[in-house]
């Protein structure tokens, strides 16, 4: 995702540059895609990748834009500003998960402002897209960098919340358990045609449904994470509950996604399968649209449960990929192979 946002971003920010930082000036943008290490703090090196490619590429400022989240202690941040190697970094999940492409344009456009010299006031003021980033503080640093923009209070953690979920794709995850959803599709579709389903359905009240629904998708959600080991144990526990709640929140979203696509498949396959006039003999009352939208609802929930026992013969591995703290831990591991 880091390297599509960068690709879209290139073509229009030399006239933004222009427009926002200095006009005299004329702005060349490339980018370059690679796999980046973390350090032994579990950061990415801006500083050192600065060194090694600055002089390679010949650029003035280096902005790395990853999906990896950044903090100060407690806080996440969503740009870090290092003057003395003339780089900067993007946080993309402190970007939250609407309007990616254009916050990341304007949190470009700060840093670039800051890196050159250009500060808040030579141009008319603050780039406008900073001052509307309610939850986004200026921070001075506590790690090696010289400023972050950092998100506060409870509605900068959502945010970052969000953006962390965003970046995991969670619809992604419907392919990734094909078996899960043929298994869900099966029960679900044996159960639209079963009789006694019929009458089953119609006797229970939306609420009922609702609740049925609510748990068949919690059930699911929580068997994959524990099923495949998703619960993330780290020593640090803000981190660990960080991850876990992307997670969790990814997770709930994907199934989600499967439901919704096995509810409008089975109503499909309801409206051409049950004649209305046996539906009503079948229900000894007129089978209205409504009585169609609790069978197809029910049943369902149900495939949604038997989806759950079939995802056991997903690839571990596949399901872990759609989970961001997964994601980091690849990268820990890839560091340090030895560790578990």
């Amino acid at each position: 995702m880091s390297t599509d946002l960068a690709a879209a971003l290139v073509p229009g920010l030399p006239g933004v540059l222009a427009a926002e930082v200095d006009d005299a000036t004329e702005w060349v943008v490339s980018t370059e895609t690679r796999e980046i290490p973390l350090n032994d703090q579990g950061l990415v090196p801006v500083e050192s990748l600065a060194q090694e490619h600055r002089t390679r590429q010949g650029w003035d400022v280096m902005i790395v834009l990853t999906d990896l989240p950044r903090r100060i202690g407690t806080r996440p941040v969503a740009t870090v500003l290092i003057a003395r190697a003339h780089s900067g970094m993007v946080s993309l999940p402190g970007l939250g998960a609407l309007g990616v492409r254009r916050r990341a344009r304007q949190a470009t456009v700060h840093l670039v402002r800051a890196l050159t010299g250009h500060e808040c006031g030579s141009k008319g003021g603050c780039p406008p897209g900073i001052r509307r980033f309610s939850s986004l503080r200026y921070m001075s640093s506590e790690d090696d960098a010289d400023a972050h923009l950092a998100l506060v209070g409870l509605r900068g953690r959502l945010r970052l919340l969000a953006g962390m979920v965003r970046d995991n794709r969670p619809w992604r995850l419907v392919p990734h358990l094909s078996t899960a959803t043929a298994a869900a599709a099966a029960v679900a579709a044996y159960s639209i045609v079963t009789t006694d389903f019929w009458e089953m359905a119609a006797s229970l009240s939306p609420l009922r449904l609702l609740v049925i629904f609510l748990v068949a998708i919690l059930a699911m959600a929580t068997w994959l994470i524990i099923y495949n080991h998703l619960w993330d144990r780290a020593d640090d526990r803000a981190v660990a509950a960080l991850y876990n709640a992307a997670t969790a929140v990814t997770i709930v979203f994907g199934v989600t996604c499967m439901y919704a696509l096995l509810y409008l498949a089975g109503l499909l396959a309801a409206l051409a399968l049950i004649d209305p006039g046996y539906f009503s003999s079948q229900l000894h009352r007129p089978a209205s649209f409504g009585a169609y939208l609790k069978l197809v609802w029910l049943a369902s929930s149900v495939g949604i449960v038997a989806g759950a026992l079939g995802s056991s013969l997903e690839s571990e591995e596949d399901v872990r990929d759609a989970t961001y703290g997964r994601r980091e831990l690849a990268r820990r591991r890839g560091r340090n192979p030895s560790s578990k």
